[in-house]
């Protein structure tokens, strides 16, 4: 089954603090009007009924269909590709190779390094190589394996300590590398340290340590890749794909096809998922632009799973050195962290992964001293990229697995030992600066606790049957963009014309996350109105300003404040109209239930409608832009600014599961999940990111990965990739805790990826507590908790 696009059901109630927000900016006392509702999202029913259009559903008249011939070879120099038998075939309409196009790009600028086809090598199996439009895709499918290649094949570079190495030119995957480490495979190396690190560990009464390791995953949606290019007849090209961040794909086509932008649109069609594996401008979209370019017809791409398997950009393969220092008293001292990830072939999230690794390991507890050696290295291996909890997801399970041992040899409950070391709210960490407004962690540990019984049950519970805790942060937003530049980091244009529907105009892109329902709640919010009466359009760059796109869990926080503050500019023109109608100061109009009431004589209202064509008077549709640019933040020295961000989300989750010892298979019972969400302004919604997110974890803690024979993927398949059913997930209870942000909108931060981090070691720390065994390594399948128990037996026997 692969990861729905939404994940979840309701599974408790929440009592909301009630408060509405008043001309002047201050709370006045009436409930709120959307706000913590509970409301199916904006596009809930398109997608049941099948009214939602996909990118494969879509259809132009002449459309032709391109298949991409993929490399065979791990690491292999082209020396010569031959087309005329593709072109040959009747039906055929057009064959491109990497001649086509030679251009770079990449989601960061500072690491272009992907071409739309492989230029003069190909560096990992799946590779594109070349590409065919035809009449049909059994045609297009039956003349990719017309082309013949002459590969000459190089070294492979399997192994991350390979790629540390020194190499001929000639074998170097990318001409640029971390420029420490010239002539290597390295793709970005961060060394940092702050604060006393050796003497945290001198003085230390207890050290821990381990030496981790992850396979790599995969996003698996449901919806595969898709793409339809057609360049029309006013010369311009419309790409209608399903993006997490259109803005990023608009500027690589533009810089691909050697085009302004303003002759590119790019439609972001209904995602049916997308978990960060959307979120890279990709080779497949320059392609089908490209045959769309050569052929003058609309060309349409599909993946089959294989496919988008090869195409990638999952979780990093990470191996990982370490150690965390307490004192008597339970007090963290110092964290030594050293990580290599493995990048697969291409850049992209790569130099952001690398610092994620080891800045965000400064949470949510507070660390005196802190060592991180990170490497990132190229290999000739399916891309790695950005995946829901991108750079935070490993290094959590490792750090919280050495708070758990600490705990045992401290002779302290795993619980009692987090509460000492808690980051507190309006604090700043002591290097990177985080500046942490609101934080609900402590709150929302001692509430799983509560919910779990975890006094009565940690320690006390059969062998086999344990119980464990994992905790976590996460950014709402980075506060740094990628492009360097003045423009906010989210607009939203809002236009309200004569009918009175109010049109709210974004690029935020809702990928099953409901960030359009985020928007249509705010801007009804500050209005006053009912939220059918608001329609967001959010999919064609021509009709809505830029936004950097849903990732690192920025759309709440940065698009919803963009929102609030058009609706708040939109606010104060209907109420100089009601002003004008009534006589009464402006300032004094409350929107409650589509009325305009003034707040020191109730009795004097304004209806929505009556205010709104007073407003339109002499003016037409009233048009407002609203934009949010995160305040400035952090420090000065290299890579301060990777980790910042405005808020940041908490957890604290519980795991209950089972283990047989003698078949090494897990059972999870119940997870109990508190997540710090700011204020839920749509409870229904958080309650189902949170259970998508410990879905998705438990597949990464017990089951996924990608298995490899050289640099052959050998599982390109759900059945084999194996991703949690609906039996084999467990009784979620989702517990929102509500701290509200004071920046935040309305007292809203993220949902949507700061969830999955803390399952995992939650799962880790109860099969320690189930069968005494520590798991080094994710996912703990049951062969390898077999290996675990059988070196404790060994062990024991010493």
């Amino acid at each position: 089954m692969p990861h729905a696009p939404n994940a979840g059901q309701t599974t408790n109630n929440h009592q909301l603090n009630r408060g509405v927000w008043g001309a002047a900016g201050a709370p006045a006392q009436v409930p709120f009007n959307t706000v913590g509702q509970r409301v199916p999202l904006k596009d809930a029913f398109r997608k049941v009924t099948g009214e939602g259009i996909y990118a494969d559903d879509m259809r132009l008249p002449g459309m032709l269909h391109a298949r991409i011939l993929r490399s065979t070879h791990a690491h292999a120099r082209i020396r010569s590709i031959d087309t005329r038998a593709a072109e040959a075939l009747p039906g055929v309409r057009a064959v491109i190779t990497g001649a086509e196009s030679d251009r770079r790009f990449g989601v960061l600028p500072v690491s272009e390094d992907e071409t739309a086809l492989a230029t003069d090598k190909a560096i990992y199996v799946g590779d594109p190589v070349a590409a065919v439009a035809a009449d049909s895709e059994e045609i297009a499918a039956q003349a990719i394996w017309l082309i013949e290649v002459d590969y000459e094949p190089l070294p492979e570079f399997l192994k991350p300590q390979d790629s540390l190495k020194q190499v001929p030119p000639e074998h170097q995957l990318h001409d640029k590398v971390d420029k420490g480490h010239p002539g290597t495979n390295v793709h970005k190396a961060v060394d940092q340290e702050f604060g006393d690190v050796q003497g945290a560990f001198k003085q230390a009464a207890c050290i821990v340590n381990g030496e981790f390791k992850f396979d790599g995953i995969t996003h698996a949606p449901t919806e595969p890749h898709a793409v339809l290019a057609h360049w029309d007849a006013d010369d311009r090209l419309n790409l209608f794909t399903p993006q997490q961040v259109p803005h990023y794909t608009h500027k690589a086509l533009s810089k691909v096809l050697d085009l302004p932008m303003h002759r590119i649109q790019v439609i972001r069609t209904m995602v049916g998922g997308g978990f960060g594996g959307k979120s890279d401008p990709f080779q497949h979209e320059m392609v089908v632009a490209m045959l769309s370019r050569r052929t003058r017809r609309p060309v349409k791409l599909t993946m089959d799973r294989e496919e988008i398997f090869l195409t990638g950009r999952g979780r990093h393969p990470t191996e990982g050195k370490l150690a965390m220092a307490f004192g008597a008293d339970g007090k963290l001292l110092g964290l030594d962290s050293d990580i290599i990830i493995d990048g697969g072939a291409f850049a992209s999230f790569g130099v952001v992964s690398t610092y994620y690794n080891g800045v965000l390991s400064n949470g949510p507890y507070l660390l005196p001293a802190f060592r991180y050696k990170g490497r990132r290295i190229y290999s000739n291996r399916i891309p790695s990229g950005a995946m829901r909890g991108h750079g935070s997801v490993n290094p959590r399970y490792c750090t919280e697995t050495l708070v758990d041992m600490a705990a045992v040899k401290l002779g302290l409950d795993p619980c009692e030992l987090r509460l000492r070391n808690f980051l507190q709210p309006n604090t700043l960490t002591p290097f990177h600066k985080f500046r942490i407004t609101s934080n609900g962690v402590r709150e929302a540990l001692l509430e799983a606790m509560k919910r779990s019984d975890w006094k009565n049950k940690w320690g006390k519970l059969p062998y086999g049957h344990g119980i464990g805790v994992g905790c976590s942060f996460f950014i709402s937003g980075s506060a740094l963009p990628i492009h360097w530049n003045k423009l906010p980091q989210s607009t939203v244009h809002l236009k309200i014309d004569f009918d009175g529907g109010v049109t709210v105009h974004s690029m935020a892109a809702d990928i099953g996350q409901g960030s359009d329902t985020v928007l249509a709640q705010c801007v009804a919010e500050v209005l006053g109105v009912k939220l059918d009466r608001v329609h967001v359009k959010s999919q064609a760059s021509d009709m809505a300003p830029v936004d950097l796109g849903s990732y690192s869990s920025r759309v709440t926080f940065m698009a919803g404040n963009a929102a609030r503050d058009a609706a708040e500019k939109a606010r104060a023109l209907l109420a100089d109209a009601a002003a004008k109608l009534t006589g009464q100061p402006a300032q004094y109009f409350d929107f409650v239930d589509e009325q305009l009431i003034c707040r020191s004589k109730p009795h004097i209202r304004v209806s929505f409608m009556d205010a709104l064509h007073e407003a339109h008077s002499g003016r037409g549709a009233l048009a407002v832009s609203g934009c949010y640019q995160s305040p400035p933040l952090g420090t000065e020295f290299k890579g301060s600014n990777a980790g910042l961000s405005p808020s940041y989300s908490f957890s604290a989750f519980i795991c209950e599961l089972k283990v047989d010892p003698d078949t090494g298979i897990v059972t999870p019972i119940k997870v109990w999940a508190a997540h710090d969400c700011g204020r839920a302004l749509n409870p229904l919604s958080v309650e189902g990111q949170i259970e998508g997110s410990v879905h998705m974890g438990l597949g990464q803690a017990l089951t996924e990965q990608m298995r490899y024979r050289g640099g052959q993927l050998l599982n390109a398949n759900l059945l084999d990739y194996k991703i949690p059913m609906t039996v084999d997930t467990p009784e979620i209870e989702a517990i929102a805790i509500e701290s509200v942000d004071p920046e935040g909108p309305f007292g809203a931060k993220e949902a949507g990826e700061g969830a999955l981090a803390p399952i995992i070691p939650a799962v880790g720390n109860a099969i320690y507590d189930a069968i005494g065994v520590r798991m080094f390594e994710v996912p703990m399948t049951p062969e390898r908790i077999l290996r675990a128990i059988e070196a404790k037996k060994r062990e024991q026997t010493k």
